[in-house]
């Protein structure tokens, strides 16, 4: 992996950094939006995701710098400002979030670097974890795995102000190389499935479709919004209490319950409720066939949850449709999905590495005859499985 983060570090602050913080990002093949409704899912990190070369600073002071982003940031560990609407938002969460819990007195200089585009393989959750565990480190601070993922949950969700769910923090943090990671948001537990010695080979693509966006730009806290909505509604309809609505969950409503009154709920409710059903069986079939060495059923299912994500959760533009769209008649992917929210960003598919080559030609050459003006910002990258959040 390149570092070229440890090398601006050394020529802006004329020093080595002391350490680099490793964080992967992370694809959701199936069990895409279930997390918002306490729901199951399946993930795994990627041997690509966000660098931070770092070195403290006795003065409590916070610089950094990205090599994604032009404008450098800057605070006091004990003087955390408001939301400044730029990319450092999630790290001033992030050092709230720690500093409620230990005693800071030290800060640190900083570059951070993503060796993946941004955009739907979960780049904020990753920059998040990488910086917090840095953080923890230069102020003697030892974290458990389960408080790293709960403190870049809260930092994105009450200081950036986006309604995310805990499956990408789960998968950055707890996934190994050569494992599924099989997530159950309602218990906050996880498995990890190991990849069966009679499961055909495979590597992970990523297609970025040339269009950034981070997810406090789009329609993600709607969308959330409208899922716990139709949870709210279904369980005023069948009687049962539901107490308040920002704790309401369908994970807490039988299927059953959905079925006998799913005709009463406005068509959007409706759509999204139908999507998270439909997903968490797809995703109990997708870990039952990881199980077993069935890529083939897992690639279907992955298919069949993009199909779900542009039906009922009603995401995607016209760039990630077209991807889908090629990525389900291009031989030797196995499935894929759009990743992330699904406004903007990314497809992945999980490919036969046999295949990377006409793959990469075939769908590079059918995207671009569509959006030829993404020429040179369109990618597509082939990576490995990976072990979760390093030091």
């Amino acid at each position: 992996m390149k570092n070229s983060c440890t090398k601006v570090f050394k020529r802006i602050y004329k020093c080595a950094p002391e350490g680099v913080s490793f964080c992967p990002q992370r694809v959701v093949l199936v069990g895409a939006h279930s997390d918002y409704g306490l729901g199951k899912s399946t993930g795994f990190a990627l041997d690509k995701g966000i660098q931070l070369a770092y070195r403290k600073k006795t003065n409590g002071v916070v610089e950094l710098r990205s090599l994604q982003f032009d404008k450098r940031a800057q605070w006091h560990v004990l003087q955390t400002p408001d939301k400044q609407n730029d990319w450092a938002d999630y790290l001033r969460g992030a050092t709230l979030a720690l500093i409620k819990r230990y005693k800071l007195k030290v800060g640190l200089s900083g570059v951070i670097e993503g060796s993946l585009p941004i955009g739907g393989l979960s780049s904020s959750a990753a920059v998040t974890i990488s910086f917090l565990a840095a953080l923890a480190k230069v102020n003697e601070v030892t974290l458990s795995r389960r408080e790293i993922v709960d403190m870049a949950l809260e930092a994105e969700r009450d200081y950036v102000g986006v309604n995310v769910g805990k499956n990408d923090q789960a998968c950055e943090v707890y996934s190994r190389k050569g494992h599924m990671i099989y997530v159950d948001n309602k218990y906050d537990s996880f498995e990890l499935i190991p990849t069966s010695l009679r499961m055909k080979p495979y590597k992970i693509a990523v297609f970025f479709s040339g269009l950034e966006r981070n997810l406090s730009g789009t329609n993600l806290n709607m969308r959330v919004d409208e899922l716990r909505s139709a949870a709210y509604a279904l369980k005023a309809y069948a009687g049962m209490e539901y107490g308040k609505y920002k704790e309401t969950n369908l994970r807490d409503v039988p299927r059953s319950i959905y079925d006998d009154y799913k005709h009463l709920l406005p068509e959007t409710w409706r759509k999204r409720a139908e999507h998270w059903y439909t997903e968490q069986t797809r995703v109990e079939m997708a870990a039952e066939a990881w199980r077993r060495g069935d890529i083939e059923t897992y690639g279907r299912l992955s298919f069949e949850s993009g199909a779900s994500s542009i039906n009922n959760w009603e995401t995607g533009c016209p760039e990630l449709k077209t991807l889908y769209d090629i990525m389900t008649h291009t031989e030797g992917i196995y499935g894929g999905r759009f990743s992330g929210a699904g406004f903007k960003g990314c497809c992945v598919a999980l490919i036969n590495p046999d295949y990377e080559q006409q793959i990469t030609e075939q769908v590079t050459r059918e995207y671009l005859q569509v959006f030829p003006e993404l020429t040179g910002k369109y990618k597509c990258l082939c990576c490995e499985t990976s072990d979760g959040l390093k030091l």
